[in-house]
This record gives structure tokens, C-alpha cells and sequence, in this order.
């Protein structure tokens, strides 16, 4: 059976190279005689694959020294509750920014723990638009800042780094880490799933400034506690070994592929491509507002939404799966991650055309 086209926003399309890699070693890792996932975590061929991984992530995303990096477990879900526990330093406030379904997760998440003060919000324009930031409200008082980078389920992305005035800036980067430049020193935190543009889910990455670290809320259990984790490798218990492994290949891959510079002018062409398809169309439309539109998830919606069926069936047919749109929107959805290909976006573009010319 031929491989399909997945556009699924996660677990995502993973490349294939990657896939092929991990089945050749499944049983004989390097000559070991085991499989990866059977090895000790504190023994040496484990060990080196979990460096390789740190190394190549400091690498790609150019983190300066003064970051940790940490491979925690508990999803960017779990961060929503951990962050406020590891850096509020004393404080009673932090301010988020909320574009769409992510940031009213981690703000619901966060009222646990402190007050939420919210310094902009899309919502009245039901998350299809990022608020002006010369009109956000940032109070100093507060222990950092959080915004979403990529609204996976709206197609919401921001296209700069928001200026705090120097509180610190905590980003959920889940669904577009690692798919453009950034300059990482802009910020206290990023944390991101690793089951979009990093391989499979069980693995969350959390990169923190080292003067955030070391003033928890004591009634944090160790194994959140940033500091903790970050004195014992990310291995205060027994990490998602195998997963780990996967990450490390992905992130050679995207080595291979020419770093994040290269991989970006790869998803800018790609967005480009659906979304001049969806605005010369009669029958698809996006809502969102155009300097906002995201490279990696793409929504749209059919005129006529009886169609909605017969789209998802024979898109199926044609080997294009996972373009349900998210139920709090509807339509469709076309993630386009790192992974996915020119073939891939070529194949969805072809059936988009005929569909609308015999529908």
C-alpha cells in the first residue's frame, strides 16, 4: 500500500526518511543488539543519542548558553499549569494574549495560580486577527508575558515578536517551532508538543532562561520543577526514551534539509500556493485576516457546506487525509508542517480545482 498525503495538525505527517530510518534500526540499533526502546536510559548508547538531540535543537534554533534545554512529558497542556508554578518568583500577575482555542486553554489554566490579567484579545473577531500590540496592556507588576505563536485550530500565526518592555515573554510554540527563524534571546520561555514539526506526541521540548529557574511553588511536585529536571539531564525519571530517539532523527533531518532557513522558504511557498488557490476560487474561502494567515494550518470552508462530506470522502478517496476542520470552526484544515511535501500540497491543490469544477 502506497503512503498517503496526511494533513492532520497532530500527530502530524513525519518525514519519511525519518520513518524508514527508525524501522532499519527497530531491532539492531548501531549494532548494539537491542532496540532503542529497550535500552537503559542511563546507559551509554542512550546517552549519546540524548546529547546528539540537545546538541542539534541549540544548534538549529542558534539558543544561547544562558538557556536550558529540557524533554519533559505532560504535552504544552501541562505546561499551561507548570509555567505559572516555576516563574511567578513571588509575583501575583501575569499577562497573556489571547488569539484563539491554545491561549483560552493556557488563560483558564493559569487563573489556578495567579491573576490573569488579559493584555489583548481577537476574540470579538472571533480569533480571525492579532490585536495591535501598541494597543495591549502590559503591567509591569507582572511575572512575564504568554502569548500563542500559532493558533493551530483558527490559522491565526504572528508574524513578529511581541515588545514587552522587558517582562519576561513566554511563547507556546507547539505548532510552528522549528518552521522559521527566531531569535530565542527575545525570550524568558518556549515551550513546545513535540508531535507537529518534531516527530511523534509524548515528548514536550521547554527552553527557559537560567535566571527563571530555582523559585518554584513548593507544592510543585519535583518532577515539573524546572530546575530539577534541568540538574538531573530531563531524566528526574525514566524520559519517553524511544520518542526522544525520533525527535533526534527528525531534527538531523531537518539538518540534512538545509536548517530552518532553508525549511522555511519551503512552508512560505507551500502557504502560498493553498491560499492563492482558496482566494482565486468561487468555492473555498479562509476568514482570516491576510497579515495574520499561518504557514503551517491553513482553514477554509466551502460555500456551501453540504458539500463538507463529499469533499472529506473524496479527498479520502485521493489519499489526502486529516483535512477535517477542527469542530469549534468547522470546514476544513490543511496542515502543511515541516514534513509535509511539494507532492503532498500539489495533490491537495489538484483535487481542491476538480472537485469545485464537478461539485
Amino acid at each position: 500500500m502506497s503512503r498517503i498525503f496526511n494533513f492532520s495538525a497532530g500527530p502530524s505527517v513525519i518525514p519519511e526518511a525519518v520513518l524508514t530510518q527508525a524501522q532499519a534500526e527497530l531491532l539492531d540499533w548501531h549494532s548494539t543488539g537491542m532496540s532503542v526502546m529497550e535500552m537503559s536510559h542511563r546507559g551509554k548508547e542512550f546517552m549519546s543519542i540524548a546529547e546528539e538531540l540537545k546538541t542539534d535543537l541549540i544548534e538549529l534554533l542558534a539558543i544561547p548558553y544562558n538557556y536550558k534545554v529540557l524533554f519533559l512529558q505532560g504535552g504544552a497542556t501541562g505546561q499551561f499549569s507548570f509555567i505559572p508554578q516555576n516563574i511567578l518568583r513571588g509575583k501575583t500577575k501575569a499577562c497573556y494574549v489571547n488569539t484563539g482555542a491554545w491561549s483560552t486553554k493556557a488563560i483558564k489554566a493559569a487563573k489556578n495560580y495567579c491573576e490573569v490579567i488579559i493584555s489583548a484579545s481577537s476574540e470579538s473577531s472571533n480569533f480571525t486577527n492579532i490585536p495591535k500590540i501598541n494597543n495591549w496592556v502590559l503591567d509591569q507588576d507582572a511575572a512575564y508575558l504568554h502569548y500563542t505563536s500559532n493558533e493551530t485550530i483558527q490559522g491565526v500565526e504572528f508574524q513578529d515578536i511581541p515588545d514587552t518592555q522587558g517582562i519576561p515573554l513566554v511563547c507556546d510554540m507547539s505548532s510552528n517551532i522549528l518552521s522559521r527563524s527566531v531569535d530565542v534571546s527575545r525570550y524568558g520561555i518556549i515551550y513546545a508538543g513535540t508531535q507537529k514539526n518534531m516527530g511523534p506526541s509524548g515528548v514536550v521540548v521547554v527552553i527557559v532562561r537560567d535566571d527563571l529557574l530555582g523559585a518554584v511553588d513548593k507544592s510543585l511536585p519535583d518532577i515539573f520543577d524546572y530546575s530539577k529536571q534541568n540538574k538531573n539531564d530531563s531524566m528526574l525519571n525514566t524520559p519517553a526514551t524511544y520518542n526522544w530517539y525520533l525527535v533526534g532523527l527528525v531534527m538531523k533531518w531537518l539538518k540534512a534539509q538545509g536548517g530552518i532557513q532553508a525549511i522555511e522558504k519551503q512552508n512560505i511557498a507551500q502557504a502560498n500556493k493553498l491560499y492563492q488557490a482558496i482566494e482565486t476560487s468561487d468555492l473555498y474561502s479562509n476568514p482570516v485576516d491576510n497579515a495574520y494567515r499561518s504557514r503551517m494550518n491553513i482553514p477554509f470552508v466551502l460555500k456551501d457546506s453540504t458539500l463538507d462530506k463529499a469533499f472529506l470522502t473524496g479527498a479520502d478517496k485521493n489519499g489526502l487525509i486529516g483535512l477535517k476542520g477542527h469542530r469549534l470552526v468547522g470546514g476544513m484544515r490543511a496542515s502543511i508542517y515541516n514534513a509535509m511535501t511539494d507532492a503532498g500540497v500539489d495533490a491537495l491543490l489538484e483535487f481542491m480545482v476538480e472537485f469545485e469544477k464537478t461539485s
